[in-house]
């Protein structure tokens, strides 16, 4: 009965992630955190990585990334009721636990940031300015995951369903969401899908491993996204307005356009 119910839950939260995944990568994002893109030849010094994440820290107001932390709200607070069962279930299954162990080391801090800001280095080193733009991207994201990511750990001071240190939400989950996002927004899907999958293994990770709650990572999650998206602002997809007029009719044509 009890595992009917979690795999009933599951399906909810797997469902509003999809969901918030999609908005995350298709809706086009806010103009208000910075006043017009970046292209490769716009690197940022390493000062201007820090004054430009706090800049931004604006574009988190903007429409859609309310609208994706509400759908990780949502899918959060969906979990919730099943949490405790879902740490039970999974408590002491070895063998289930070494095959997510990676999950711990890809989402974490020091291999994030190290191949944003390894990447980075390399691009600025070797007059790869493309590649030194999305190094930048990748640390900015992971900074504003990870100062969102403490901060609300401070604020929820909820414990791990081991006992240590605070639960919510998942601050592994939300930088692999991050940087993943931020790798749809400069490749578009055919970089996001896997990087996707990968985010979703390494918060998969952090429940099996029961170092989190199922709610941890759903708004972990969405966390991720929006930190990625608004730091990425100007790459993706994103729409061109065409107004034209005839003697018979008159409208506005809808194209979407990719970053160059």
């Amino acid at each position: 009965m009890i595992k009917t119910r979690i795999s009933r839950m599951g399906a909810r939260v797997v469902c509003a992630l999809a969901i918030g995944i999609v908005a995350g990568g298709a809706l086009p994002a806010s103009a208000q955190s910075r006043t017009g893109s970046r292209d490769c030849g716009d690197v940022p010094s390493v000062p201007g990585l820090f004054s430009e994440t706090i800049r931004d820290l604006r574009g988190m107001s903007s429409a859609s990334s309310l609208g994706i932390m509400a759908i990780g709200g949502a899918a959060a607070l969906a979990a919730r009721p099943v949490d405790g069962d879902v740490a039970r279930n999974f408590l002491g299954q070895t063998s289930t636990n070494s095959a997510f162990a990676p999950g711990a080391v890809l989402g974490g801090t020091p291999f994030q940031l190290g191949v944003a800001a390894t990447t980075y280095a390399f691009g600025r080193a070797l007059h790869k300015p493309c590649a030194a733009s999305l190094g930048a991207d990748l640390i900015q994201a992971q900074l504003m995951a990870e100062g969102l990511t403490m901060g609300l750990k401070e604020v929820t001071r909820r414990s791990r369903p081991e006992g240590t240190g605070f639960s919510f939400p998942s601050g592994h989950t939300t930088s692999a969401f991050a940087s993943a996002t931020v790798l749809q927004r400069h490749f578009g899907w055919k970089v996001g899908i896997p990087a996707y999958a990968a985010a979703a293994y390494v918060a998969a990770s952090r429940v099996e491993m029961n170092r989190h709650y199922l709610s941890d990572v759903a708004f972990g999650a969405a966390l991720g996204i929006v930190a990625g998206r608004t730091v990425t602002v100007g790459h993706g997809h994103r729409p061109l307005v065409t107004p034209f007029a005839s003697p018979e009719t008159a409208g506005a044509q809808f194209t979407w356009i990719g970053r160059k």
